[in-house]
């Protein structure tokens, strides 16, 4: 049977959901973006266990900006290495891309947990997100935010505001699961001891992570990486971020401002935020059309670190797309001697 134009027309036309006007970031940044981490965890790798965060961070910081100067969108880094007077790259408000397409949001984290690549321990991660501009949470004004992450099957039923306990009855019986199955992955901090014996007084299991938070959320959205929930006290940058992912995944994180000083605290007032109020993923990312893309530098929850194979690099890669809901996971080998620029010195 032959289709003429009007019917040929009707297969070829890309559902109004998906499609992308002129000025919003388009569906082919997805891939660009994940070059762009896959270069800052190849740099960063080569400095996985030899003890120097700094050194490290470095590192993955010259290669990321390196490749994101490459592409095609107009950026501006909302969540950065620091301000201006802190950072000479990839300090907040500076523009990245190359200039032309559509206006964005940026955040990037070329290494998610310096600590983890130095000490060579789980879930370090090269990390970017993007969404149109303007539609990111500002989040200078105050540094930490406490947490609420978990999957779709119980977005809709938790509440930062209840009690420990009574989320994870919640978060249980929308999973179908006992609450002695659940697992809770949460940062290793001092600030966490109480809810630490909350979590295990009401019959779940703790995953302790010692940095890198982003992974830890991810992981709690995400199917089939055995963690329920990220819970406690965190950078509000990590939080954004994780939000860009969630937006794809489904599930939800909630934060709360956690001033830390009487100045802060007055900073954040003085912004116009209420420190009483609980934030969902859609008022720390405004944005339907955002993407994520990580890399990771050493082995975790979420992606398998860099690996060397004689004349080639390993990197496993996730990179998502809100608006159609896409997820990829992006296995790549690059020929080392094509990095050599971004390797450790011996």
């Amino acid at each position: 049977m032959r289709l003429n134009v009007s019917q040929g027309a009707q297969y070829s036309t890309l559902s109004p959901a998906l499609a992308v006007g002129d000025d919003e970031p388009d569906r082919n940044l997805a891939l660009e973006l994940v070059r762009v981490t896959e270069a800052a965890a190849i740099a960063g790798g080569h400095w996985v266990g030899f003890g120097d965060k700094n050194a490290a961070d470095g590192a993955a910081v010259d290669a990321m900006r390196s490749l994101i100067s490459s592409v095609h969108f107009n950026g501006v880094v909302v969540i950065g290495e620091g301000e201006k007077d802190e950072a000479p790259m990839l300090y907040n408000g500076e523009h990245v891309g190359d200039g032309t397409g559509a206006l964005c949001d940026v955040a990037v984290d070329p290494i998610d947990g310096t600590r983890l690549t130095a000490m060579g321990i789980n879930n370090a991660l090269a990390v970017l997100a993007v969404a149109e501009r303007g539609t990111m949470f500002d989040p200078s004004a105050v540094f930490y935010m406490e947490k609420l992450v978990t999957g779709p099957e119980a977005a809709d039923m938790v509440d930062l505001r209840l009690p420990v306990k009574q989320n994870l009855h919640l978060i249980a019986k929308a999973k179908g699961k006992k609450i002695n199955q659940l697992n809770v992955m949460i940062l290793d901090r001092d600030r966490h001891k109480p809810l630490v014996q909350e979590i295990r007084d009401a019959g779940a299991r703790t995953r302790m992570l010692m940095d890198g938070d982003v992974a830890g959320g991810i992981a709690a959205a995400r199917e089939g990486t055995d963690v329920d929930a990220l819970m406690g006290i965190g950078g509000t940058p990590e939080g954004i971020i994780t939000a860009c992912a969630i937006k794809t995944l489904g599930g939800v994180i909630q934060g709360r401002l956690w001033p830390t000083s009487d100045e802060e605290k007055q900073k954040a007032i003085d912004a116009g935020h209420d420190l009483d109020r609980v934030m969902s993923t859609n008022d720390l990312v405004t944005s339907d059309n955002c993407y994520f893309a990580a890399t990771g530098i050493t082995d975790g929850d979420l992606l398998r670190g860099v690996r060397y194979k004689k004349d080639r690099v390993l990197t496993q890669s996730i990179v998502m797309r809100s608006k159609s809901g896409t997820i990829r996971v992006v296995e790549g080998e690059h020929q080392s001697h094509k990095w050599e620029s971004y390797a450790r010195l011996r």
